[in-house]
């Protein structure tokens, strides 16, 4: 239902050239290429996805029905290095131990191992995927290189006498959403004999706990631009004696490095020696972390066993070890600490200290008698909603989430072969099982044409034609009602210095013959423009564009059958205090709300025309989202993001907008929302947040 829009000067000139492009977001900018195969923005490999889930088959798993039993059987059928895989794990418990890989990521597609959590992928069932390396009939099993990720090092000790194998083989993989215990180490890789390669790995919303290690990595060097990331993990360490750690990490870099080896943001560390520990034997390392908690609870005094140190190194010198905070809080008896302070001072080593940067509020609750580094706020009373995250969280309450967005993907939806002309108000729609764009057709320069003015129908996995119809029509929507296609779309006069006037229905169910009827008139002088039809509670609801009495506001109007409609008297859409530019809208229902999204004319701190979202239980007092503009044009999308369109495929909400700059020229994009669309709407009206409210009733009359 796009419609080309509208500023003062297009008013004077109400023609504009508009190329049909793709797809809706909500970022100001078009969001970067992404590695993450599950990202709606990623434009990396395309690969296979395996399904791992005990109530498969076994087989291939190609499907839920025919998915693998255990995890690394869906490890081993990645076909390639590639990239570009998936994994999807249904919740459940899988004794599982020393996981590894066939094949390593690539740069720019990372492989994905993700946790159906919530049943959003398919699986049916909301829980934990947990990875259990104990033994199923003894209980937890520890020694070293016994854990969820697979590594050993022959002649370790005189008990290690299998292979060498490095945890390398997980170079460029992500994991999301797993449970990871039972063993000497949670989530952790040890590069083995690969150290000084690099390395990376991506851990988000995940939970590792092992004796020695909750999760890390050893022994890698940094990748500038792909460092490692912790992102929502709990990782806890079980063990207070030697290199253990809730983050045990280790790198081999031989000077110090200008970027992060690893980046964790929003993580929670516990160990009872160390929440942080820096494994022997590294070179010079350098750690990020932002918005984290680091709780050690070891607080031992002085003359018993203390805690060595909320982040403690046993490497051979400490400066060799770098960190910067912000806005992390750290608790535990003291904050930085070697591993064995009396075995370091008897080689000799440990003189320096760990250096640091902090940004933000970084805080410490260390013992009285402990001093606390300089730029870190010192608390004297127990924080008592850090030690709240001294326990894995719940899995129906989980990690903090990260938030759901709207998001604009670099597609090129230009389905305009001939290349005469624009095509332009779009509807996604889905008829007879098959996705469809219906969309308008015109040639508005260097004056209108009025035989290249119609409405069709694309196939937009072919672009192909469908269907052509509604010669002299545009500014159109669609809506499809059981086997039937409606269409709604204002006619232009016979005459080039004619502008729209009535809206009128076309209805088939063969995409072939098309009935067409009057569903609003004008009134005097008013000009009719873009449409949007809605299901509701007492049948079909549209909300239309008018140019009286504000240039431009939306009105309403009611059906039984999609054929014959009554106007709601009394009641304009004119934004705030009934002056404020409201076009183009696109309107639907979920009970008791109903939302709205319409352009709005350009306002101060944003790019051009905008796009504004309100709600109303009774289509007369209406709530301003408190996140408007939800679209606002970025790179390339000139000064202008209007004629929205939805439609809901998969379990996500994909918004279709036209860019461009009011009057030249203009694209359709298209934008995804990782969610239903009733959660969509939802998602722009917080809970508790101040909204500005605007009346339909008290408009001003036309002058």
């Amino acid at each position: 239902m796009v419609s080309w829009h509208r500023s003062k000067q297009s008013r004077r000139w109400p023609y504009f050239l508009l190329a049909l492009l793709g797809a809706a977001t909500v970022a100001p900018q078009l969001a970067a290429a992404t590695w993450d195969p599950a990202a709606p923005d990623y434009s990396g490999n395309k690969g296979k996805t395996f399904y791992v889930s005990k109530l498969g088959d076994n087989t291939d798993g190609s499907t839920w029905a025919k998915a693998f039993h255990t995890i690394q059987a869906a490890l081993l059928a990645v076909p390639d290095d590639k990239g570009g895989h998936r994994i999807v794990v249904r919740p459940d418990t899988y004794v599982e131990a020393n996981l590894y890989t066939a094949h390593k990521g690539a740069p720019g597609a990372y492989n994905l191992l993700i946790g159906d959590s919530d049943g959003s992928l398919g699986s049916g069932a909301i829980g934990r995927i947990v990875i259990d390396s104990g033994d199923p009939e003894k209980g937890f099993k520890s020694y070293d290189f016994w854990s969820t990720i697979r590594a050993t090092q022959k002649g370790w000790s005189p008990k290690h006498t299998a292979p060498t194998f490095s945890s390398i083989c997980w170079d460029r993989w992500m994991l999301r959403n797993l449970y990871a215990t039972g063993s000497d180490a949670g989530l952790f890789w040890d590069l083995a004999d690969k150290s000084g390669e690099g390395f990376t790995v991506i851990v988000e919303d995940c939970v590792g706990i092992g004796r020695a290690f909750g999760g890390g990595f050893s022994y890698q060097v940094t990748r500038e631009k792909e460092p490692i990331v912790f992102r929502r993990c709990y990782l806890a360490s079980l063990d207070w004696w030697g290199d253990a750690g809730g983050l045990a990490v280790g790198a081999y870099n031989k000077s110090p490095p200008k970027h992060p080896d690893a980046i964790c943001e929003d993580c929670t560390f516990v160990g009872p020696d160390n929440a942080v520990q820096i494994t022997f034997p590294s070179k010079y390392i350098r750690l990020k972390m932002k918005n984290c908690r680091l709780i050690t609870l070891n607080f031992s005094q002085p003359h018993g066993t203390p805690s060595s140190g909320i982040i403690s190194s046993i490497v051979p010198d400490p400066e060799q070890v770098h960190i910067d905070f912000e806005d992390c809080t750290l608790m535990g008896y003291k904050v930085f600490g070697t591993c064995d302070e009396k075995i370091n001072k008897a080689k000799g080593v440990g003189a320096g200290q760990i250096s640091y940067t902090t940004k933000g509020k970084v805080r410490a609750y260390v013992q009285y008698e402990q001093t606390v580094p300089k730029g870190f706020e010192r608390l004297g009373l127990w924080p008592t909603e850090v030690f709240d995250w001294i326990a894995p969280p719940k899995p129906d309450a989980g990690l903090p989430a990260a938030p759901k967005k709207l998001t604009k993907l670099p597609e090129n939806l230009n389905f305009n072969p001939e290349k005469v002309g624009v095509e332009m108000e779009s509807t996604p729609i889905v008829f007879q099982g098959r996705q469809l764009l219906f969309i308008t057709h015109r040639v508005d320069t260097p004056k209108p044409d009025l035989n290249q003015m119609y409405l069709l129908i694309r196939d937009p996995a072919t672009g192909k034609e469908v269907a052509r119809f509604g010669r002299r029509h545009s500014l159109g929507s669609a809506f499809v009602e059981s086997d039937t296609v409606h269409v709604f779309a204002s006619e232009h006069g016979e005459k080039l210095d004619q502008w729209f006037g009535d809206i009128y229905h076309f209805s088939s169910t063969d995409l072939k013959s098309w009935k067409r009827e009057l569903a609003i008139r004008r009134v005097g002088g008013e000009h009719l423009l873009n449409s949007s039809v809605c299901r509701e509670e007492q049948g079909y609801l549209m909300a239309y564009e008018s140019d009286v009495p504000v240039a431009f506001c939306f009105k309403f109007a009611r059906s039984k059958d999609l054929a014959k409609w009554e106007k709601i008297d009394g009641l304009v859409f004119a934004g705030v205090r009934g002056k404020e530019y409201s076009a183009c809208p696109v309107i639907r229902y979920y009970k008791p709300y109903y939302y709205a999204i319409y352009l709005h004319a350009p306002i101060p701190g944003h790019n051009g025309w905008v796009s504004f979202l309100a709600r109303s239980k009774n289509l007369a007092a209406w709530q301003l989202s408190p996140k408007n503009p939800i679209l606002e044009a970025g790179e390339g999308e000139g000064c202008n993001n209007s004629d929205v369109d939805l439609i809901e495929i998969d379990g996500k909400t994909y918004v279709y907008y036209c860019t461009g700059d009011q009057q030249t020229w203009g694209e359709l994009r298209r934008a995804v929302y990782p969610g239903p669309m009733k959660v969509f709407w939802e998602s722009y009206f917080p809970e508790g947040a101040q909204m500005t409210g605007v009346s339909a009733r008290n408009v001003p009359p036309a002058n």
